[in-house]
């Protein structure tokens, strides 16, 4: 019974997410794949200083919440959880959006590198285990302004 209520509220967390699929936001990312299509609001990590604090120190990650860290290029993107306090996956994207690489559940306060791999260019943190409830995997595909013309699921 307490499994069955679990899920019934994972559901009802994610269907309007789920349901918002549409304009192409900065706030915004969508995903699909095989397993259909969810949507996370997001904060945007787009400079240096950004990037470098990315999601350290905070205590919770609301639902469908995240950080999409963008670079300026292609590039090697390596990533550590010290002074995070929350586990993370991590969906490392190349340049038309499609995720190359997926770290799940990285532990909170780790100082072991995590490597997405090379010619990366967008890092979509999210709570950790959440890639795995969703089903999301390498091949999967996500929207975002970020990714321009090049994108396999351009922006409309």
């Amino acid at each position: 019974m307490i499994a069955a209520a679990r899920v019934l509220a994972f559901l009802l967390l994610a269907l309007p997410q789920i349901a918002q699929a549409g304009e192409c936001r900065a706030d915004r990312v969508d995903l699909k794949g095989d397993w259909g299509r969810a949507g996370f609001t997001v904060e945007l990590a787009d400079t240096p200083a950004a990037r470098s604090d990315g999601l350290m120190h905070r205590e919770s990650l609301p639902p469908f919440s995240g950080m999409l860290f963008v670079y300026d290029y292609p590039q090697r993107a390596r990533f550590w959880m010290k002074n995070t306090l929350i586990p993370l996956d991590m969906l490392f994207l190349g340049s038309d959006g499609t995720i190359r690489h997926i770290h799940e559940n990285a532990q909170p306060h780790s100082e072991t590198i995590i490597d997405g791999g090379s010619d990366i260019v967008a890092v979509l943190e999210i709570n950790g285990g959440m890639a795995a409830r969703l089903r999301i995997a390498v091949g999967d595909v996500l929207r975002h302004p970020a990714f321009g013309a090049a994108a396999a699921w351009p922006c409309d």
